[in-house]
């Protein structure tokens, strides 16, 4: 699971009404949420917290802790 599901399966979010409020295709999302190699775009994560009434800040600095550049303390 990806830091994103982390953070949806913390908040008790349902993915498929996600997906409408934010036009993701279940599809996508669902990828989103599992497979840690697929990419997660600015809009589709700003979609996404506005649709679950989180702060976008918040969410992006959730999914981004495991950055292992995050983990040193290195910045840019």
């Amino acid at each position: 699971m990806t830091r994103l599901g982390d953070f949806l399966l913390s908040r008790s979010v349902n993915q498929a009404e996600v997906a409408r409020k934010t036009g993701l295709s279940k599809a996508r999302l669902n990828r989103l949420v599992i497979d840690k190699t697929t990419h997660l775009r600015a809009e589709e994560l700003y979609k996404i917290a506005l649709a679950i009434g989180a702060n976008p800040c918040e969410l992006l600095e959730f999914v981004c802790k495991s950055s292992k550049e995050m983990k040193k303390g290195k910045a840019g």
